[in-house]
């Protein structure tokens, strides 16, 4: 009986010894009482239904995450004793989270624009599926955005926002956005670049960076940019061509079902039009202006999309564009002589009048 006594003598000291300053190793003594249970991989809970639920935590996570400084008790402030009765109360980032915080976190207003978004609103109607912060940042593996292994890096966020959102998500990863981010190009988007990140609102809300009047603005964001059309060989200019045709013209004057970047590009699922997939592939043209213009026949695919006709390469459109110019110049500049010559002919004849008395 003795010997028992004595091996559990250490397990006994672990689980009551005070929480402590940070040690010489870089362990956290109170990491280290909680760790007894969870540093086991097998450590689990049994729900109702046989639903096991994972507790195990990794100490090498907690090292190299952005909360190494902290103690568990720091997030879970409702675990008060060791070993703690019931389920923890899920944890509340808003303890140090928030514009103004004395701990050292961002500076940011972010739980806010969350609450007024729609995995807020989600949330707080009762939506067991809405994420919370945990869900996109991890728990005890929290790193920060420009560390390749963050949940919320450039090239992992797809996959993180595709864990709810999987055949939006099985879309963007072989589209042409997906493929560049993928590779690692920085300037290709990923879903915070389009949706935003914690201000995520529904596309039917007209405050939403994805409502359909908001999309071309959205696109133009990295499409207007003549460094990016001349890096990755854009020859048209996509946002100027399209805001002066009549689609563009339409949607400045407030019309709502007329065509957006979107509507003819695709949205997750954007491909390159030489790909046979593509919706402006010419082979599928006119199925996609079928979808407004039903009847669209092979002859919608014949002729140049996103043309300026302001260049020569417009070819027959710019002379026709250059023809109506010159005319409207010279029927301004006829009118502005007429005028003029009217008004001097009045001039004469009133002046003649007067000497005539």
């Amino acid at each position: 009986m003795k010997w028992r006594v004595a091996a559990l003598f250490p397990l006994i000291l672990i689980l009551f010894l005070p929480l402590a300053p940070k040690t010489s190793q870089g362990e956290w003594v109170g990491q280290s009482r909680c760790l007894v249970c969870h540093g086991k991989r097998e450590y689990r809970f049994y729900k109702k239904g046989g639903y096991a639920k994972n507790l195990y935590v990794s100490l090498e996570e907690l090292r190299a995450s952005v909360h190494k400084e902290k103690f568990c008790s720091d997030c879970h402030t409702d675990v008060v004793e060791l070993p703690h009765r019931g389920t923890p109360s899920r944890v509340s980032c808003t303890t140090c989270h928030y514009k103004g915080n004395p701990e050292g976190a961002p500076q940011l207003d972010a739980y806010l624009e969350y609450e007024r978004s729609i995995h807020g609103l989600e949330a707080k109607e009762g939506n067991p599926d809405a994420p919370l912060c945990q869900d996109c940042h991890g728990s005890h593996n929290v790193r920060p955005p420009e560390d390749p292994l963050s949940t919320v890096n450039k090239r992992n966020v797809a996959r993180t926002c595709g864990k709810c959102h999987i055949d939006i998500y099985a879309e963007f990863r072989t589209s042409i956005h997906g493929v560049a981010v993928a590779r690692g190009v920085e300037d290709a988007p990923s879903c915070p670049d389009c949706h935003g990140e914690h201000n995520i609102l529904e596309p039917t809300n007209p405050e939403s960076t994805v409502y359909p009047s908001h999309v071309p603005t959205q696109c133009s964001k990295c499409h207007a940019r003549e460094a990016i059309r001349e890096k990755y060989g854009i020859k048209a200019e996509p946002v100027k061509t399209y805001r002066e045709s009549f689609h563009g013209v339409a949607i400045e004057f407030g019309a709502r079902t007329v065509a957006n970047c979107a509507s003819c590009h695709g949205t997750h699922d954007i491909r390159p039009p030489e790909d046979p997939l593509s919706s402006v592939n010419p082979e599928n043209i006119p199925k996609t202006c079928g979808k407004c213009h039903p009847g669209a026949t092979p002859k919608f695919a014949e002729g140049k999309i996103h043309i300026d006709p302001t260049k020569k390469e417009a070819g027959a459109v710019y002379y026709v564009a250059s023809f109506f110019k010159y005319l409207t110049i010279t029927t301004m500049l006829g009118l502005i002589c007429h005028i003029l010559l009217d008004l001097y002919g009045r001039v004469r004849r009133m002046r003649r009048k007067e000497r005539m008395r």
